[in-house]
């Protein structure tokens, strides 16, 4: 039962275009919350199991305000769009995030830390400094999206489902060409040996 649920939840979260990574980390939330009630329904339970839930994360296995608000998004989510459930927002609480000043490395730091890194992962992780780009937006990063020409980097679908463009800095501009043609060059052998082909999701296929 719980299988075919967390199925339909993703089939829900896939509907409303969440993020995969989201898709995983809501399915995750909603197997733990269901284990942690040795496996009952969640139609069967509502705010108080919920509740319960949460403290556990909270004072047993100490998490973060973040994940806290995370865990309870997901299952609010799997009730109101999968069980079609509502549960009353006055008996649960979002937890309060402490506020605090974010630590920022300065450019001496960043250069030291650069010195330490060689090959793809420097190459990444200048592009992740330099153009502010997210994790998963470099690990995604497409050579049609790289302008050389006016020196931007064009991110497709990042946070929020949106576009935007990011500078690419010139600095890198070497290695970043170096890196698409070892790409194109792996590629090639890849194609000769009855390899290279990749899946492509929706419209792109």
């Amino acid at each position: 039962m719980a299988k075919k649920l967390l199925d339909q939840l993703c089939e829900e979260l896939r509907l409303q275009h969440y993020s995969y990574r989201t898709e995983q980390a809501y399915v995750d939330w909603a197997r733990r919350f269901i284990l942690f009630h040795n496996k009952r329904h969640p139609a069967e339970m509502g705010a108080t199991e919920i509740r319960a839930f949460l403290t556990h994360l909270t004072q047993d296995r100490n998490i973060s305000a973040s994940t806290q608000n995370q865990a309870l998004s997901a299952i609010l989510f799997l009730y109101r769009h999968v069980l079609h459930k509502e549960i009353e927002p006055i008996l649960l609480s979002t937890a309060k995030r402490p506020e605090r000043l974010p630590t920022v490395l300065t450019r001496q730091e960043v250069l030291t830390l650069l010195e330490h890194l060689v090959g793809i992962y420097k190459l990444m992780t200048q592009l992740l400094y330099g153009s502010g780009l997210r994790l998963m937006e470099c690990v995604r990063l497409r050579i049609k999206d790289v302008d050389f020409e006016y020196k931007a980097i064009t991110v497709r679908d990042g946070k929020g489902e949106k576009d935007r463009i990011v500078p690419l800095p010139e600095t890198i501009i070497p290695a970043l060409r170096l890196q698409i043609e070892r790409v194109r060059l792996l590629h090639a052998e890849d194609l000769a040996a009855g390899y290279g082909e990749i899946n492509l999701p929706n419209g792109l296929r």
